[in-house]
């Protein structure tokens, strides 16, 4: 089984800040830096620092190269990154506080290039049985769910941002979510503030019947409902630097798990340690740990890591 992203590629610019801007607002920057990322870069750097064979399929503009080689870097097939003169590259402003967490303005730029000629040329590259890993922030998602799953390939969905689009979108036809709390609200009309994870996961299984649901919840770890049947996984106390990678990581590390056929209980519990080494480093693709860290730091704990 192969895994294939169809995914965003960005440069990140993070600005360090005390508190994030208000409306009305002028706020001092204490730092700038430049990052590679975009969810979808994040995403097949995790799966190929994981150790399984993807492959990235996505739009940069004239200034991208620097990401196709960190994605080539990183153990990942680039024959479908392609470039466009017609516009940028997608590209993030985050702010960070001193306490690790961000806030998020996305460009799409080359990343709503991607269109329905595009898709057709890299599933035709695929077939039954392989994976295509989605994320909202590239054009024709909509019509690449009907195409994957037209293929007989698996579909996994990580529905951020959720908007219009998206909602559009034909999500009964997903196999795998893997989203965050409020993401999870939005698809099921549930109040986040208001609603446990509990209430969230099974609200997702009431929705989408057929798909498995994983749901991250920050500090407190994740949950899985799978086949009817829910699990949980702890989070790792660690001090947060900067959570902008963590959910990547967590995702990629999940999916190579699961294609390796690793055990839903299993993949959590290695997802969740890849995400808290990502969360104790700065930037996005720089922090997503490689797989023998990953193995190392469950052996520290005397856990074996899965084969």
């Amino acid at each position: 089984m192969r895994i294939v992203n169809i995914g965003s590629l960005n440069i990140d610019y993070v600005y360090d800040v005390r508190n994030f801007v208000q409306k009305g607002q002028t706020i001092s920057s204490e730092g700038r830096s430049t990052f590679a990322g975009g969810k979808g870069l994040n995403q097949s750097i995790a799966l190929g620092r994981a150790g399984v064979e993807v492959c990235h399929a996505g739009m940069v503009g004239p200034e991208g190269a620097p990401l196709r080689d960190l994605l080539s870097a990183s153990g990942v097939n680039v024959d479908w990154v392609r470039q466009t003169d017609e516009c940028a590259t997608g590209h993030a402003i985050i702010q960070r506080d001193r306490e690790g967490d961000n806030c998020i303005i996305l460009y799409g730029g080359a990343n709503q290039r991607v269109d329905e000629t595009f898709v057709d040329e890299v599933l035709a590259s695929f077939s039954a049985g392989d994976w295509v890993l989605l994320q909202n922030e590239t054009g024709s998602l909509a019509y690449t769910i009907r195409s994957a799953k037209d293929r007989g390939m698996w579909v996994a969905l990580n529905p951020s941002p959720v908007n219009g689009a998206l909602l559009d979108c034909p999500l009964e036809l997903v196999d795998c979510f893997i989203l965050n709390e409020g993401e999870a609200a939005q698809l099921t009309g549930l109040d986040a503030s208001a609603s446990s994870p509990a209430e969230l996961l099974a609200a997702m299984g009431e929705r989408f019947p057929r798909a498995d649901t994983v749901l991250t919840i920050g500090s407190e770890g994740s949950m899985c409902l799978s086949s009817g049947e829910t699990f949980r996984q702890p989070a790792r106390k660690v001090e947060a630097v900067d959570t902008t990678a963590a959910g990547d990581t967590f995702t990629g590390y999940y999916l190579a798990e699961r294609s390796r056929g690793t055990s839903v209980p299993d993949a959590l519990r290695i997802a969740s340690t890849a995400s808290a080494l990502a969360v104790s480093r700065k930037g996005a693709a720089p922090s997503i740990p490689v797989r023998a860290e990953v193995e190392e730091l469950l052996v520290s704990d005397g856990q074996a890591p899965a084969n």
